[in-house]
């Protein structure tokens, strides 16, 4: 094979192993395979899913690279406990949020919020630089000029928390910002419909006018106050959403 077709080809490859590695891992987080389970031969899974040995193996070192499975020589690939996988990791909360129980996920999301989202605050009112303070800004307006589109007011009110989380300048908060833009883009979806735009508009400038002028506490209680207020929110949507459904003609 000459270096041109080499060239040509490796993309391919590496494209097939991503999509592997969805499968696999949307099969794992189903349930498909559980916990310590062996997963079937590579020579079966190829055959099954109809693809190469050299894609089904860079599919298998992705998964073993994020946790989720461990493989021995002469007893195989195994898939292992929860607790060892990456969950900081985009595509194994990609795959948790596409089959879990949206009553769970919700709940969940919103224990993480509580835990990260006033000290992400707190300290970002602490460190955070000139141009940290551009891009809260920047995201604060693009929320106020999106109206009433709703795909452009959630790109900028998640633009808003995640330069909050990156204006710590903590690489571990970091970490859980990147993440917020899947983890709580269907948060954001829901709430995004309810009428309470306008109090939530005026508590994000108050955060951010916060985090400007460094009082770190204040930043903290705004914040608080947010998160409260989004659960409610939430909560609130939900109902609406359920008691219609219920009175709709069957």
């Amino acid at each position: 094979m000459k270096l041109s077709q080499i060239a040509d080809f490796q993309p391919m490859i590496r494209k097939t192993h991503l999509q592997l590695g969805d499968q696999l891992g949307l099969a794992i987080m189903r349930g498909d395979f559980k916990e310590g389970e062996l997963l079937p031969s590579e020579a079966k899974l190829c055959e099954t899913l109809a693809v190469s040995r050299t894609s089904m193996r860079e599919a298998m070192r992705g998964l073993v690279a994020k946790g989720i499975l461990e493989s021995k020589s002469k007893v195989g690939t195994r898939v292992r406990k929860a607790e060892n996988w990456n969950h900081l990791d985009v595509d194994v909360l990609r795959w948790q949020v596409a089959v879990a129980d949206s009553e769970i996920y919700l709940r969940k999301m919103f224990q993480l919020r509580y835990a990260t989202e006033p000290a992400a605050a707190s300290i970002a009112a602490q460190y955070a630089t000139p141009e940290d303070h551009i891009a809260i800004g920047e995201a604060f307006d693009a929320m106020q000029t999106a109206g009433k589109d709703l795909e452009k007011w959630i790109e900028a009110d998640l633009r808003f928390h995640k330069a909050i989380y990156l204006a710590t300048h903590n690489e571990f908060f970091w970490s859980i910002g990147q993440l917020f833009n899947i983890a709580l883009k269907e948060m954001f979806k829901i709430t995004a419909s309810g009428a309470h735009r306008p109090r939530a508009l005026a508590e994000h400038r108050a955060l951010m006018e916060a985090i400007f002028a460094g009082t770190s506490e204040a930043a903290r209680e705004l914040s608080l106050k947010m998160v409260s207020n989004a659960t409610d929110d939430v909560l609130s949507v939900r109902r609406s959403a359920s008691s219609k459904l219920q009175r709709e003609p069957t």
